[in-house]
């Protein structure tokens, strides 16, 4: 049986010798990324990993195997039992964004929150979400500062925006990656298959709003502080030398739950939600605010929007 979320082609201009001939380039390319990626593994999960079929091609017993060596390899690294889920996409569901300006004050709590909820490595620097420091009324994303560090935040004649992936409905990085390692899910999310990613990084190029980040190494986590509820295309631990970015923290939201950044904002200032429900409150949102979205004139059709009071 195939995997039940397969969209597109799965990657089938790509064999995998060719996969695997291009990833062993990317890898050479990059000298933090020369060595193995996990300590511990096996000769057989290593194996199994370097001939792994493409996530959208794979049967339901390939991706139940999958999952076991994920686990594995996070307990010996790690030395933490975790669960690596593959929840798939709810029928009837596209999720959207929405962040009311007026109310974000640049407490970077939803930083912090993802950044534990998504298993970020704490000493690579790697955030999926920047708040950005802008003058008032100004909104040219190269005037920004997202390492602002005053003693107390807001700053009088400032004003913040947060940004993360924005979901596009045309994302400029599925297409630029060589091969289908990125691709948008029925419920809009796009998504990584970490394990095959070459690390070539065209994606971050293509993207037009500094979303993707290169793992340079390997996340380090106090074992105290890993999450344990993991998803495969989402927050499991990762190998150096792939691109990240946010999922809309996949392995909560496909469950009915709101994600981590949404639940530690503690202004209220973020809305999530399923753009096709007519009751939800980012409908409402869309139908009663003034929203705009980022760079508009490009044509990816963001899902992620912003509002004032």
């Amino acid at each position: 049986m195939s995997n039940e979320s397969n969209s597109g082609n799965g990657g089938g201009k790509f064999d995998q010798a060719r996969r695997n001939f291009l990833r062993g380039i990317g890898l050479g390319t990059a000298a933090a990324v020369a060595q193995p990626a996990w300590g511990g593994q096996t000769f057989q999960d290593t194996f199994a990993d370097f001939f792994q079929k493409d996530y959208r091609r794979m049967s339901a017993e390939e991706i139940e195997a999958a999952l076991e060596r994920i686990e594995r390899k996070a307990e010996a690294r790690y030395g933490v039992e975790i669960d690596c889920q593959n929840t798939l996409p709810q029928p009837g569901v596209v999720y959207g964004y929405a962040i009311n300006i007026s109310r974000c004050k640049g407490y970077r709590d939803c930083v912090h929150a993802c950044v534990k909820e998504n298993n970020l490595g704490r000493d690579s620097q790697v955030q999926y979400i920047r708040v950005l420091q802008l003058d008032q009324g100004d909104f040219n994303l190269e005037h920004s500062d997202h390492y602002y560090e005053p003693e107390t935040v807001p700053v009088e004649g400032k004003h913040y925006l947060p940004v993360q992936c924005m979901q596009c409905d045309d994302p400029p990085c599925v297409k630029a990656c060589p091969v289908e390692a990125t691709w948008m899910e029925p419920d809009g999310i796009v998504v990584v298959d970490y394990d095959w990613c070459i690390g070539c990084r065209y994606c971050m190029a293509a993207c037009p709003y500094w979303a993707r980040h290169f793992n340079w190494t390997v996340p380090e986590i106090p074992a105290e502080e890993m999450n344990t509820n993991t998803h495969y295309l989402g927050n499991r631990p990762r190998p150096r030398g792939v691109v990240e970015k946010c999922h809309f923290c996949i392995h909560r939201t496909r469950k009915g739950q709101q994600p981590a950044c949404m639940e530690a904002c503690p202004t209220g200032s973020r809305i999530f939600g399923n753009l096709l429900d007519p009751d939800s409150e980012i409908r409402y949102v869309l139908a009663n605010k003034q929203v705009f979205r980022l760079k508009e004139d490009l044509g990816t059709e963001p899902k992620f929007w912003y509002f004032s009071d």
